[in-house]
């Protein structure tokens, strides 16, 4: 294949895919675990890959290579005392929210315009919220102010919730604004390529 027959939109699509996936480690090396590591492009990148992607199964396959790569990357490097073999506890509950957050992508944004992203970010934060936590609780995961695995009933689950509200914030914040960076980015440096390609 020349490259003249490359598709400047799909090497476009990726890069951006692949920026959030480096800003994604970047921001979740931080050892602390803070809130702000939450602050990531993650459910932007599913939005986006649903959005922009006129092959569905390239929607999935991209920006879940990036999230899975970028895991593996944060849990062996930078967190292995997270790590639960490869990657963490109740992994694909995350994977699951993320692959509904692309379809999200896929079905609100079919048209590109402000509205649409907003109401699918804040759509995706917030199934992200409810199904990754979900995870966290089934999972066993341990709750933070008792040192103890969350109790196995509503109030174990109501109580993982609760906690985990300061990181659901920093998702929306985080999916709102990259949103906007990558779609109105992506419009952008396609208006300034299309004469150079027509």
């Amino acid at each position: 294949m020349s490259l003249k027959n490359l598709n400047p939109r799909l090497g476009l699509m990726l890069l951006f895919i692949l920026v959030a996936g480096i800003i994604r480690v970047v921001l979740g090396a931080d050892s602390n675990m803070s809130p702000i590591a939450m602050f990531t492009p993650v459910g932007a990148m599913a939005l986006f890959g649903g959005a922009s992607f006129s092959q569905k199964w390239k929607s999935y396959a991209f920006p879940l290579l990036t999230l899975f790569i970028s895991d593996i990357i944060l849990m062996q490097v930078f967190h292995k005392e997270y790590a639960s073999g490869l990657l963490y506890k109740g992994w694909m509950w995350n994977y699951v929210s993320f692959v509904l957050m692309v379809l999200i992508g896929q079905v609100m944004i079919q048209k590109i315009s402000a509205g649409r992203i907003v109401l699918a970010s804040v759509a995706a934060a917030f199934l992200h919220f409810l199904v990754s936590n979900f995870g966290v609780w089934v999972s066993g995961s341990t709750d933070i102010t008792t040192g103890l695995p969350f109790t196995r009933d509503i109030a174990g689950l109501t109580k993982c919730y609760i906690l985990a509200i300061p990181y659901m914030q920093y998702t929306l914040i985080g999916t709102l604004i990259y949103s906007a960076i990558f779609f109105g980015g992506f419009e952008l440096v396609q208006r300034r390529l299309r004469p150079a390609h027509q």
